[in-house]
């Protein structure tokens, strides 16, 4: 009788395993470097990181359970329109970024007030040539709120391509039973929250140390614009398999 309860105890294990490692992907670390660099105390940094990952949790929970409850299969397609609309931002940003940084100006730290910014900018360029005297745009001071990280953790959780996400799927639609299936996607998802707690964590750390030293903030911005650079690349190639396996 060992036999069965042991294959489901390694089946559990390897169900929270993966949902550990599928919280070090490329779009988590993003995410959450993004959000926690631009609060202003590290609790509400911490807060607003969690409330993404349990955003992203809560699309993985339902998906999920549509695969064990009802067998049904994931969309064809759509996670190749989702990695090149991924891979458009984030080079955009990079650029954008890289620019601002060698010219000296001051660098918006939020990522998505970059994207508003440049949106803003390119508008009123293109009105311009019809309206001359427009004034130019302000820059905006948006900041990430409760709803929307748990928004982006939504959206970010219809990302099924990630081999470890699609893989728990199958793995608890085959577990044996619906009971069984959901907790395999229970563990997943304790795995995957307790991964991005860990994230979070560091990132509020590094940042609030680098808003006290000029220098070293300005070599993390510098970092993050050459990633989301060549990331966003590969992303938009629509090859983002070919990018190394994080952890």
């Amino acid at each position: 009788m060992s036999g069965p309860a042991t294959g489901l105890q390694l089946a559990l294990l390897s169900a929270a395993l993966m949902g550990f490692r599928h919280g070090f992907d490329y779009d988590h670390i993003a995410a959450i470097t993004d959000i926690t660099s631009v609060q202003v105390s590290p609790k509400r940094a911490m807060r607003l990181g969690l409330l993404y990952a349990l955003g992203h949790a809560a699309t993985v929970a339902v998906l999920g359970s549509l695969v064990v409850f009802f067998r049904l299969s994931l969309p064809h397609g759509i996670d190749n329109i989702a990695e090149r609309l991924v891979g458009i931002t984030l080079v955009a940003l990079g650029v954008y970024v890289l620019g601002s940084l060698f010219k000296g100006k001051e660098v918006p730290r939020s990522r998505a007030a970059i994207f508003i910014n440049a949106l803003r900018w390119f508008h009123w360029k293109v009105r311009g040539h019809w309206h001359p005297h427009l004034p130019k745009p302000e820059s905006s001071t948006w900041n990430y709120d409760a709803k929307s990280v748990f928004g982006i953790g939504v959206i970010h959780g219809l990302g099924a391509e990630t081999p470890s996400q699609l893989f728990i799927f199958f793995l608890a639609a085959d577990l044996g039973g619906i009971g069984k299936g959901f907790l395999g996607l229970g563990m997943f998802l304790v795995g995957l929250l307790v991964m991005n707690t860990i994230m979070t964590a560091s990132a509020t750390g590094i940042f609030g140390f680098s808003a006290k030293a000029p220098k070293f903030q300005f070599a993390i911005t510098a970092v993050t614009a050459v990633y989301s650079l060549v990331v966003g690349s590969i992303f938009l190639l629509g090859s983002s398999g070919l990018l190394p396996a994080l952890g």
